[in-house]
């Protein structure tokens, strides 16, 4: 599936709730979802700044393809990267460096975050690009 694709799956999967009581139980259960960092990874390295929770970040590439794999201690922030792991991994550096991610308006994410997070979310698409800009500049 393309960036794209994952993002309009989202916003489908999104438009199911009514409320965003049901939104934020959904994105907690993402959280929950989300398969565990090995702790090697829960380093300062890995760390994304401009978060309020701590948020670790690993990325690697594979037969040109960059993956993300993510953890944190606060669970709606673990739903939170969940979604952006989904939308950015297996995709090319290049792919996911000029991704434009309408998903998080679409679903209402930017509006219905404290400040605090939504600053936190926009710090780890900042690094998700960055990753894939470094990869870009080492092919």
């Amino acid at each position: 599936m393309t960036i794209n694709e994952i993002q309009d799956e989202i916003i489908e999967e999104f438009d199911l709730f009514d409320d965003w009581e049901g939104k934020y139980e959904y994105i907690i259960d993402l959280g929950k979802k989300l398969p565990k960092l090995a702790d090697e990874y829960k380093n300062e390295d890995n760390i994304i700044k401009g978060c309020q929770s701590i948020v670790w970040l690993h990325a690697y590439k594979k037969d040109g393809k960059l993956f993300f794999e993510a953890d944190s201690e606060a669970i709606i922030v673990k739903g939170l990267v969940s979604m952006l792991v989904k939308v950015m991994t297996n995709h090319t550096p290049e792919e996911i460096a000029t991704a434009n991610l309408y998903f998080i308006d679409k679903v209402g994410l930017a509006s219905h975050l404290a400040q605090t997070r939504s600053n936190g979310l926009a710090s780890m698409v900042k690094q998700m690009k960055a990753y894939a800009i470094a990869y870009q500049a080492n092919d």
